[in-house]
């Protein structure tokens, strides 16, 4: 299963970049989110999040590893905890009106019996996704 987003900003892309690979800034942008604490690392490949989140009104951990980092706008993580694996992909682009365009890529891999739910899950990681990019959208105009 996977959401994918689109999210235009006037804000210049390298300051976009930096906010966003910053993991710990899903407080501020994913509804989702309770809390994003850094575990280890400098913000590079090999970093570790501890990322607690709301859904369903169930609350679960899922740690993520930075395993991808491009300074130039390119950031890839992947979090796992018993019953998910989940792959973000965050692009930023630069536009010619000196704003940014942000793609946003989430992967869901269920495990377990949880895998059965997948077709449940849909509707409600739809409604994650656009609430998440609304709430980016929203926290990118303030920075």
């Amino acid at each position: 299963m996977q959401i994918e987003r689109r999210i235009a900003t006037e804000q210049d892309a390298r300051l976009v970049f930096t906010y966003l690979s910053d993991f710990e800034t899903t407080t501020q942008w994913d509804p989702g989110t309770v809390r994003t604490v850094r575990e280890s690392g400098d913000g590079g490949v090999g970093t570790r999040y501890r990322n607690t989140s709301s859904f369903l009104g169930r609350t679960t951990e899922v740690v993520y590893t930075v395993v991808e980092l491009d300074p130039a706008g390119r950031i890839v993580l992947r979090g796992e905890n018993a019953s998910l694996v989940a792959h973000d992909t965050m692009t930023v682009t630069p536009d010619a009106r000196g704003g940014s365009t942000v793609d946003y890529t989430a992967r869901f891999e269920f495990r377990g019996w949880v895998r059965l739910l997948t077709p449940l899950l849909a509707v409600a990681l739809k409604r994650l996704g656009d609430r998440a990019a609304q709430g980016m959208k929203g926290s990118l105009a303030g920075l």
